[in-house]
């Protein structure tokens, strides 16, 4: 499941228009829910996948809470911070890991280079 919703964040960042706040909406509930019942059974991978997931909902939550009026701001707002919290986990995990900050840093950003993992 990680891997899926991994390669599902890799096809939001490649597409060239945004997703409305509906299916934004419904992938952030889809992913905290997972990780709510499942995250203790994460092996490495799967925490190195969440931690890019939730980095990169929150921080495009965050810019849209400043692009966007209204109720939405607010929710945005509030999905920004709950991902921070996931993304803290996931950095104390990997720590826990061995990796340093700079390692970790690193392998983010080939994680963007890569894009969709190949089905197994």
């Amino acid at each position: 499941m990680v891997e899926e919703l991994y390669n599902q964040i890799q096809g939001y960042l490649n597409m060239e228009e945004e997703i409305s706040f509906e299916e934004f909406d419904q992938y952030y509930k889809k992913v905290l829910d997972h990780f709510s019942e499942k995250n203790e059974q994460f092996d490495e991978t799967d925490v190195w996948r969440s931690l890019f997931i939730v980095e990169n909902l929150m921080s495009n939550a965050d810019a849209r809470s400043k692009e966007t009026k209204g109720s939405l701001v607010k929710k945005y707002k509030k999905m920004t911070k709950r991902t921070e919290l996931w993304a803290k986990n996931f950095v104390v995990r990997l720590h826990k890991f061995g990796y340093n900050d700079d390692q970790i840093n690193e392998r983010f950003e080939k994680m963007f280079e890569e894009g969709p993992v190949e089905a197994n």
